[in-house]
């Protein structure tokens, strides 16, 4: 005897989650300790956003204001050195920088020393600085002395030291030069007549003969050639002209307005969805949802469809398929009797 399939759960299934537990894991609001850890992470991380996109707006507003420097000074008519710089110890105001003007004087050609670690145009080499002492004016009785870059040399056959080294036009000349201030001194070691930045007591210390004979009479400032007259005999590689490339300082002080802004709207849509959970607006349950809650595995038996009433052709079947049936019952018993009576015969 069979028996009935349990129209429960098949045995050593696990029983689904009722309704309610259903429903209950379906809103678990935070705890405040956990609000609170979001809200401390969501403010640091607004304050560094602010904070970074603060600095890269101070980059550009500094980069921009010196754009805007180059563009006016480097196209303005060369002036007498000394109408910027009037005489020995003064420093180069920042509105000057990139002015051109002109010095009438001579190279100090013996003082030449070499700035390393500045390639031009990628290529790596030299910069020539070379002393330049001014003719005596009213304010500088005995000249001033200007560092000139005179321009670029490349690598030599050897890789560390520079080839062969263009020396300037001798007696008296007139430079047209820009106008740069004086680098910060370098602490980096440099061999003989090399030095690490265009410091003016640096490079006057690493000649031959020192600083000493230009004592009193130098400026805070160099110089980058532009032209000489009378030209050398062999020219230099000339210095590039500044870069007025604004950079893409502008584009990442908006990128992290936006990601502050990002952080504090994706807070405020947790919040907003962790309170319409708890109210439980967004998980309503289905009816197919509760049978699988309750039925997991999908063992539920079937339901059976509902029996319809049999029609007319379905009763004379049933009554032709009985009289059938009642006449092969009745057969077998007639033959033993008829295969009785023609023995006896």
């Amino acid at each position: 005897m069979t028996q009935a399939a349990p129209s429960g759960p098949a045995s050593g299934a696990p029983a689904g989650p009722t309704p309610e537990r259903a429903t209950a894991e379906a809103h678990q609001p935070r705890t405040p300790r956990q609000w609170v850890t979001l809200a401390v992470g969501v403010v640091v991380l607004v304050a560094l956003c602010l904070v970074a996109g603060r600095w890269q707006w101070n980059r550009y507003v500094s980069r921009e204001a010196e754009i805007e420097r180059i563009e006016t000074n480097y196209t303005s008519e060369p002036v007498p050195v000394d109408e910027v710089l009037d005489g020995p110890g003064a420093t180069l105001d920042e509105a000057d920088l990139w002015r051109p003007v002109t010095l009438v004087g001579r190279y100090e050609t013996d003082a030449t020393v070499l700035l390393r670690n500045r390639p031009v145009g990628g290529s790596p080499g030299f910069h020539v600085l070379v002393p330049f002492v001014t003719n005596p004016t009213p304010s500088a009785p005995d000249g001033l002395v200007v560092v000139v870059d005179r321009g670029f040399v490349p690598l030599g056959s050897d890789a560390v030291t520079p080839g062969d080294v263009p020396v300037p036009p001798e007696g008296e000349v007139e430079a047209t030069v820009t106008l740069r201030g004086d680098e910060p001194p370098s602490g980096r070691d440099a061999p003989d007549g090399q030095v690490q930045a265009v410091a003016t007591d640096q490079v006057l210390a690493a000649g031959p003969d020192g600083a000493a004979w230009a004592e009193g009479r130098t400026v805070g400032a160099y110089g980058q050639l532009r032209t000489e007259v009378p030209p050398a005999a062999e020219t230099l590689e000339a210095l590039p002209k500044p870069d007025t490339d604004p950079g893409s300082h502008l584009s990442y002080a908006f990128q992290w307005g936006v990601f502050a802004i990002g952080a504090v709207a994706g807070f405020w849509l947790l919040v907003r969805r962790d309170r319409r959970d708890a109210r439980g607006e967004e998980t309503t349950l289905t009816a197919g949802d509760l049978l699988a809650a309750r039925d997991p595995a999908g063992t539920r038996a079937r339901r059976e469809p509902r029996s319809r009433r049999p029609s007319a052709e379905d009763e004379e079947d049933a009554l032709v398929d009985a009289q059938l049936g009642a006449g092969r019952e009745t057969a077998p018993d007639r033959r033993p009797a008829q295969a009785s009576e023609t023995s006896s015969a």
